[in-house]
């Protein structure tokens, strides 16, 4: 029997490359472009969630182009923002703030203040940064925890 194998360019992760994921159930509709996206770009090499999270923080410091406008969507506890609200997204939170969520320091009514990325649509910023921040954004929709 021929062994199958998956090729780098086609659409979808391997099929049992999300299955070790932590997960909770959502109702977000499965992109598989995106999927495949996060698999080989970001997680494929990742053996834990230490691993996934500096994954994850990797890719959003490498592509994310900064400062960009961003508008607050929903209310969190750990959070002042107000839906609605628009803050200018200035870098990366400190690595270490990010091994449960990843957080973005913002400029606000302080001179900086650090907020969950989940908590933000990008406004006005480069393609490439509205695509890494909604591929963030599509993870955590999807229930996938790191």
């Amino acid at each position: 029997m021929r062994r199958q194998t998956h090729k780098r360019g086609s659409i979808s992760p391997p099929r049992r490359a999300m299955e070790g994921m932590k997960r909770i159930v959502t109702t977000c509709k499965q992109n598989k472009t995106r999927e495949a996206r996060i698999y080989y770009e970001i997680i494929v090499d990742c053996y834990g969630d230490a691993e996934r999270a500096m994954g994850w923080y990797c890719y959003l410091q490498d592509q994310m182009e900064f400062p960009f406008a961003a508008r607050c969507t929903k209310a969190r506890t750990i959070s002042p923002l107000k839906p609605g609200e628009v803050v200018e997204v200035i870098g990366m939170a400190p690595e270490d703030e990010c091994e449960q969520e990843m957080f973005v320091t913002i400029r606000w009514e302080k001179p900086k203040l650090v907020v969950p990325l989940s908590q933000l649509q990008v406004v006005k910023a480069s393609e490439k940064t509205k695509k890494v921040v909604e591929d963030w954004r599509y993870w955590v929709a999807r229930g996938y925890q790191i």
